[in-house]
C-alpha cells in the first residue's frame, strides 16, 4: 500500500482578494476550511506549504502542520516539493503526493482518490483530471485550459499529449470524427513523490514558456501525465468553485457552514 501525504501550497500573494486564505468565511479561515475538508474526505498524511509566517501562526491555531517555505517560490509545485524535502529528507516516508491547493474551498478533496490509484496502477508520474466543456465560449477561453488526450468510446482516462490554451484539437473531417468533445484541465495533481523533485529540478521548457502551462515541463521532458475525466468537482453544487474576487467570496457566504 502506498504512504500518502497530502500538501496544501497556501501564500498570501493574491491580488485580486488580498489576504485570501486568511480571510473568515462564517467564522473559520478559508485555509482551516480547506484543511478540515481535507482531513475529513482523505486518510493521508497532511501538511501546509506556506509562503508566509502568517499562514504558518494561523495554521498552529487549529493544529495544523505548516512548513515555512520560501516566498518567491515561483509555483505551488515547487512550494510542495520544498515542504516535502523537510517532511521527507531521504525520501523513505511517501511515495506520492496529493497537491490540493489552500484555496480550494469549495472543490470536493475526493475528488484526488481515483488519481491516487491511477497512480498506483499505471506508474504514471503525474495523475490529473478533466471535464467536458460544455459551452463554446469557454472552448474559445484561453483562460480555459484544454487537455489534449487520445479517448476512445467510452474510455475515461488516457495519457495527455499536450495542454493549451488554443480551441484544440480541431477536427478536420467533422463526419469521419463524431466526437469531437474538448476537454478542460483542473489544476489537481498527484505526483509519485520521485516525480515531484524530478519536475522541480528541471529546467522551464520553451513550450511551458509560451504557453505559461507548468505542467507541460513534464511532458516536454518525457514525463507520463494522465487525465481522468470527472463529472463534478464541487462540494456544493450552487457554490462557485474557485473564490478569486470579493464577488465570489460574497457569493459563496450562503452556502459554506
Amino acid at each position: 500500500m502506498s504512504r500518502v501525504i497530502t500538501l496544501m501550497p497556501v501564500r498570501l500573494a493574491a491580488t485580486r482578494l488580498p489576504n485570501k486564505p486568511l480571510r473568515v468565511i462564517n467564522g473559520k479561515t478559508m485555509v482551516q476550511r480547506v484543511y478540515e475538508n481535507v482531513k475529513k474526505a482523505l486518510h493521508t498524511d497532511i501538511a501546509i506549504a506556506a509562503g508566509d509566517q502568517a499562514i504558518v501562526d494561523e495554521c498552529k491555531k487549529f493544529g495544523a502542520t505548516a512548513i515555512l517555505t520560501d516566498p518567491n517560490l515561483p509555483s505551488g509545485t515547487d512550494r510542495i516539493a520544498a515542504a516535502l524535502k523537510v517532511l521527507d529528507p531521504d525520501g523513505s516516508k511517501y511515495d506520492i503526493v496529493v497537491d490540493f491547493q489552500g484555496d480550494n474551498i469549495n472543490v470536493d478533496p475526493k475528488v484526488t482518490l481515483p488519481l491516487i490509484e491511477m497512480v498506483e496502477r499505471t506508474g504514471c508520474d503525474i495523475a490529473t483530471c478533466g471535464m467536458l466543456i460544455k459551452s463554446e465560449e469557454d472552448k474559445n477561453n484561453p483562460n480555459v485550459v484544454k487537455i489534449i488526450m487520445g479517448l476512445k468510446d467510452g474510455e475515461k482516462e488516457a495519457r495527455c499529449l499536450y495542454f493549451t490554451r488554443a480551441t484544440a484539437p480541431y477536427t478536420r473531417n467533422p463526419e469521419k470524427c463524431p466526437n469531437q468533445d474538448l476537454y478542460y484541465h483542473i489544476g489537481i495533481y498527484v505526483f509519485k513523490a520521485a516525480s515531484l523533485h524530478k519536475m522541480v529540478s528541471l529546467p522551464t521548457g520553451v513550450l511551458e514558456k509560451r504557453e505559461a502551462l507548468e505542467q507541460l515541463r513534464a511532458l516536454e521532458n518525457g514525463m507520463e501525465v494522465r487525465a481522468m475525466l470527472v463529472d463534478n468537482i464541487k462540494l456544493v453544487p450552487e457554490a462557485p468553485a474557485d473564490i478569486n474576487t470579493e464577488e465570489d467570496l460574497a457569493n459563496a457566504l450562503p452556502y459554506i457552514k
